[in-house]
């Protein structure tokens, strides 16, 4: 399962959704797909704005919560909660404080 951990100033994705074998998974593909494209958006209009680590999980920090940052995660949040309403098994989404 893919769990998205939000946090005041961080989000946290990991996991594997095991909805088929790995590079047959369109739940992961579409969580990749969403998670990566919102990512890649933050940092054309600032690169400082958030910082990415990826490890076991990948964890977006805010640095900057301008208008555009807060617009294209909550963009990404509730892409992923849509996910999350087709696919309950694979995806769980955990807000946090």
């Amino acid at each position: 399962m893919i769990k998205v951990i939000i946090k005041k100033n961080e989000i946290v994705i990991s996991g594997h959704a095991g909805y088929e074998e790995k590079g047959k998974d369109i739940v992961c593909a579409a969580v990749s797909s969403t998670v990566l494209t919102t990512v890649n958006a933050i940092l054309s209009f600032d690169e400082y704005a958030i910082r990415v680590t990826e490890s076991d999980e990948l964890k977006i920090r805010i640095a900057k919560e301008t208008e555009i940052v807060v617009k294209l995660l909550n963009n990404m949040i509730n892409m992923l909660k849509e996910l999350e309403k087709d696919y309950k098994e694979y995806i769980k989404i955990i807000r946090e404080g």
